[in-house]
């Protein structure tokens, strides 16, 4: 790994962490938990196969991430983070917060993941405390997810709902603008979002 070769804490900071791919790397990891390669490769479309290689070697030999055989019937190798990789999740979190200003134009061939609309929407979706609980259908360009927001909590996840009592559908653009605030619904529903439900 090349160092920057100064002493201050963020310099070291991305000795580690600053490469490409590295912090995508984590994020897979904290999002999914403990991942195969294949699993972690067909998470970060676009990364080469001798890079995330590369990438998980010097993330190992920081202490980031932990290798280790999974018994069968998986019976693979399984990488996953330690309390060190762990602790980043404040770090990719406000990276994220950041980067939402980013986010309102949205780039021809970009790759959507179902769990990165996940956590985007858990992180930083606000919602009234005292509202009643909802059950949120999403459905972005084939992409299947669920927002259950109760007592105030938003938790997401991939996958369909037995029943929901709203279903939005579109573009990852217009889904998210509107969930994250960006858009209104009128704006979204402009960039191809449909409502279905109450």
């Amino acid at each position: 790994m090349r160092s920057y070769g100064q002493y201050c804490s963020i310099s070291r900071a991305l000795d580690v962490v600053g490469e490409r791919w590295t912090l995508l790397v984590v994020r897979e990891l904290l999002l999914r938990g403990p991942c195969r390669f294949t699993d972690l490769r067909n998470g970060l479309p676009g990364v080469a196969t001798n890079l995330l290689s590369s990438r998980l070697k010097e993330l190992e030999e920081a202490g980031i991430v932990t290798r280790e055989e999974a018994p069968p019937p998986v019976a693979t190798v399984l990488y996953a983070l330690t309390p060190a990789g762990e602790a980043l999740a404040p770090v990719l979190r406000s990276l994220g917060s950041w980067g939402l200003h980013l986010m309102a134009e949205e780039k021809a061939g970009d790759a959507v993941q179902p769990h990165w609309l996940t956590y985007a929407v858990e992180w930083f979706s606000a919602v009234d405390p005292g509202g009643p609980p909802t059950i949120i259908q999403l459905d972005v360009d084939g992409i299947a997810a669920v927002v259950d927001i109760t007592d105030g909590v938003v938790r997401a996840r991939t996958g369909r709902a037995e029943k929901a009592d709203l279903t939005i559908a579109g573009p990852p653009r217009a889904v998210l603008g509107l969930l994250l605030g960006m858009f209104d619904i009128r704006a979204a529903e402009q960039l191809g979002l449909t409502l279905t439900g109450s």
